[in-house]
């Protein structure tokens, strides 16, 4: 039996017999496309070349790419590990042409791999081939099926709807209809009994789509119609998971050797077998699928977070958290202990995974350990929610939305728990709330473009690198509108403009026409490697020649910022040491931001040697030195630092001051001393095991320390200009903590007299003792004598206080537990009373607070408390 690494090693080898150029995966986190987050299919690192903004380099390539697919259009999360085929991360094996083969080659190759290669029996095989669209017009592809015919049968050769048989990437660019290879895994019996042509696209677990071999021939416009491309494109995916189940003869992907060392591991930790009951079983498997989803994710750049593909990724470890928490009983981290499983199974394919496994065990063991106080948290919420709603019985969309928005809370959690107390979830509430949320996302990041309007044929030429000015052409445009804003992509023949990646923002600047009429350049952006320039306004006549002129002092700003990153970079790794390395950068002509691994806060001392060090490069005035077209692995022997998570080309550009040498395509000064000044403003913690730093240079950092200079000024006037004002400072500090300390004391003093007094009251609301305080008191004095009287008074008694604190004011009730078994809640009668102070607040049964604005409103609240007890 083959092994899942041996079964891509074959895939690799067999398409290198036939003349194919081996590329390594791209990351799966994708940069530089605004369409996407992360890669979702094997085209998307060719996308650029298939929509003609870039060269072929060869002709014909195949990859083992690793892919996600967890949000959009391709959304497989609630499917993975309740059947058996669907994942979240998955390696998509696959092969294209550019402008070079076509329909013939793709599906010959494709039967001689399974047939001849791997021995897939032919009688397993099915395939099927687009049947036409009257509404674009076209017909049965008589071509694919003709050359299928070779090999197969015409039974099983089945006919495919538009929706199954023709793939568009969006609702507009390359498209064309596409062939589906099929194997029928069933046992010889079942097979006997149905047809598998009758199970092709049913969802049948064995019987399952292996390969999609797409003929890219058309490209969809803006208005729906069908135009020819002028080269054509093959582009096939096959699924590695399921090769890997149909050359090992398992009737899941999750009982081949890609998933089941990590299983077991999981079964072992657990102590749980797996195959014991269904429940634990889909909780082993999902926590498998997403165990390798995270890991690669953190491997190529996207640590877990609040904001877009970083929630995706904290979403995917928090649903595995909640399956371990709920099914296996793990109650700490375990996710984090995986690793060396993982990496044993596909680290020699993905070294990557080992390089980095002291990062991504970090991430994932903190982010465990948070959402697990999480979900503490959200139990103890839910738990008050079930308290209060009593008999009601169900609990609001809105309170279970914020569970699970605000909270990080699963909803499939809270539905659990409130069946445990006979109770419902208002879903259609919650499905009306998580829909006004993917509005408010929608109409965020609206954006509708036309067609491109092209003017002239070629391709962008930068000269940004030499040059601040040229001489261009518009070889492309086109409108687009955001947010009911209009505005313009404007691609040049030659541009100065640099356009925002690899954390460097875009230029800004000019085109002026022949008659010196200046147009805006307000940005310049890359989408899909095509350099576009954003303009609210075009000239009239696009066809003269034009001069782009870039905001020289802007972009200088800019290039001192990433030079520096480049000087500190180097320097972290000199104080800190090797393992210090960039996980992610902002460069903008304001400030400069650069995020590394490492897993402590630094000193004061770390920090100051780390600007000595920078400061020195920049007096030493190091000249650049620059290399262009680097072959990469030359590069590296250079010393220069390649990135995990970046895809870098066969050669590359490297940018060397002095020691810090750097494979960077962003743009920099040509000599340090140009910097001028260096500051570092901030560091912080932004995730398990990796730091932020925030610097400036040049004239703001000159700003920032006149700031600093301005506030010591004045802090000296304070104190008379005493040249020894810290130890002013001091002594003022030392003052206030003692006389703090006095009147606290005076204060616990006043109290306990003021409990006295109120013990001395003996009014009743029927069966409750009243006790009633009122005037101007700490609000933590008042919780105290509250809790005091709680813990000496058995019975039933209502402590209610009406103070101030300020311009504010406070209710307070605290309730012995003999009150609130009669039947009174403080949460719900101080959250109903604060009205009348025009406040809100809350808590428990037995203690509750609200604060208000309106002290006029007091008397009417007290009076209502009453009346309320007395109805008990």
């Amino acid at each position: 039996m083959m092994t899942a690494n041996e079964i891509r090693t074959a895939f690799l080898d067999f398409f290198a017999s036939k003349q194919h150029h081996i590329v390594p995966s791209a990351p799966m986190v994708v940069k530089g496309d605004p369409t996407l987050m992360f890669t979702n299919a094997g085209m998307n690192q060719f996308k650029d070349i298939i929509l003609g903004n870039a060269e072929a380099k060869y002709k014909r390539v195949a990859d083992a790419q690793k892919c996600l697919r967890v949000s959009g259009k391709h959304n497989d999360l609630e499917e993975v590990g309740h059947d058996t085929y669907h994942h979240t991360m998955f390696e998509m094996l696959g092969n294209w042409s550019f402008g070079d083969y076509f329909k013939e080659e793709a599906i010959t190759w494709a039967w001689e791999f399974l047939h001849e290669k791997l021995g897939i029996p032919a009688d397993r095989l099915y395939a099927t081939v687009f049947e036409g669209a009257s509404d674009d017009g076209l017909e049965r592809d008589q071509e694919a099926a003709s050359i299928w015919e070779r090999y197969l049968p015409q039974e099983r050769i089945l006919n495919g709807n538009k929706k199954d048989n023709f793939w568009e990437m969006g609702d507009t660019g390359p498209c064309g209809p596409c062939s589906e290879i099929h194997i029928d895994l069933r046992s010889d019996e079942e097979r006997a009994e149905v047809s598998g042509r009758d199970l092709i696209n049913r969802d049948h677990p064995q019987v399952v789509e292996i390969w999609n071999l797409v003929f890219m021939q058309y490209n969809r416009l803006a208005n729906g119609s069908l135009s020819s491309l002028p080269h054509k494109v093959i582009d096939t995916g096959m699924g590695f998971e399921r090769l890997c189940m149909a050359m090992q003869g398992k009737r899941s992907n999750y009982d081949t050797d890609v998933f089941q060392p990590i299983i077991q591991a999981i079964a072992n930790l657990s102590g749980i077998p797996y195959g014991a009951n269904e429940k634990s079983d889909v909780a082993m498997r999902v926590i498998a699928d997403h165990v390798r989803t995270i890991a690669f994710a953190i491997t190529d750049g996207q640590l877990p977070s609040n904001a877009k593909a970083g929630y995706v990724i904290r979403r995917i470890l928090r649903r595995a958290v909640r399956y371990g928490y709920t099914f296996l009983g793990r109650k700490e981290a375990f996710m984090y202990a995986l690793l060396p499983v993982l990496i044993s199974s596909m680290g020699s394919a993905y070294p990557e995974l080992k390089a980095q496994q002291e990062l991504i065990a970090k991430v994932m063991k903190e982010e465990e350990d948070s959402f697990l106080r999480t979900l503490e948290s959200g139990i103890k919420l839910l738990d008050k929610k079930i308290e209060e709603l009593g008999s009601k019985g169900i609990l609001s969309g809105h309170d279970a939305f914020v569970l699970y928005d605000t909270f990080g809370f699963p909803l499939d959690l809270t539905e659990l728990i409130l069946r445990e107390h006979g109770m419902q979830l208002d879903q259609v509430g919650f499905d009306e709330e998580m829909a006004q949320q993917k509005a408010r996302a929608r109409n965020a990041a609206q954006l509708e473009t036309e067609d491109w309007v092209v003017l002239h044929e070629g391709e962008s030429i930068f000269v940004g690198y030499d040059q601040t000015d040229v001489e261009c052409r518009v070889l492309r445009y086109r409108k687009v509108k955001q947010k009911n804003k209009d505005f313009y992509q404007v691609v040049l023949s030659h541009s100065p403009f640099y356009a925002e990646m690899g954390g460097q923002v875009g230029d800004s600047g000019y085109l002026m026409a022949e008659d010196e009429t200046r147009y805006l350049i307000r940005d310049t952006k890359r989408e899909n490697n095509l350099p576009v320039h954003l303009m609210d306004k075009l000239p009239e006549d696009l066809s003269q020649t034009f001069h782009a002129y870039i905001d020289t002092d802007r972009r200088r700003m800019a290039e001192a910022n990433h030079t520096a990153t480049h000087l500190l970079h180097k320097a972290l790794r000199d104080v800190l040491g090797e393992h210090v390395e960039q996980k992610g950068s902002f460069v903008s002509p304001e400030v400069l931001r650069f995020d590394f691994a490492h897993y402590n806060k630094l000193t004061s001392e770390e920090i100051r040697r780390v600007e000595e060090i920078v400061s020195s490069k920049i007096r030493q005035n190091i000249t650049r030195k620059e290399y262009r077209n680097v072959p990469i692995e030359e590069a590296k022997k250079m010393g220069a630092m390649a990135l995990f998570g970046e895809k870098y080309g066969e050669e590359v550009r490297v940018l060397q001051y002095d020691d810090s040498i750097e494979l960077c395509g962003g743009t920099h000064l040509p000599a340090t001393g140009m910097i001028g000044t260096f500051r570092i403003v901030s560091e912080s913690s932004i995730a398990a095991g990796i730091r932020r730093i925030e610097a400036l240079t040049g004239s703001n950092a000159d700003r920032y320390l006149y700031e600093k200079e301005d506030t010591l000024a004045e802090i000296k006037a304070l104190f008379n200009n005493n040249p020894k004002v810290v130890n002013s400072i001091r002594k003022l500090i030392e003052e206030e903590t003692q006389l703090r300390s006095e009147i606290d004391l005076l204060v616990r003093k006043q109290m306990a007299q003021k409990k006295a007094a109120i013990l001395t009251q003996h009014d009743y609301i029927g069966s409750i003792r009243f006790l009633y305080l009122e005037g101007e008191y700490r609000a933590d004095a008042v919780k105290d004598i509250a809790f005091q009287l709680r813990g000496e008074l058995e019975e039933p008694f209502i402590f209610l206080a009406a103070t101030q604190e300020g311009e504010k004011c406070l209710l307070s009730i605290a309730l012995s537990d003999a009150a609130v078994a009669l039947g009174a809640n403080a949460s719900n009668l101080v959250r109903s009373a604060s009205s009348f102070i025009k406040g809100g607040g809350g808590g428990q049964p037995h203690f509750a607070t609200a604060g208000g604005k309106d002290i006029s409103g007091l008397p009417k609240a007290v009076e209502y408390i009453k009346q309320e007890i007395q109805s008990l």
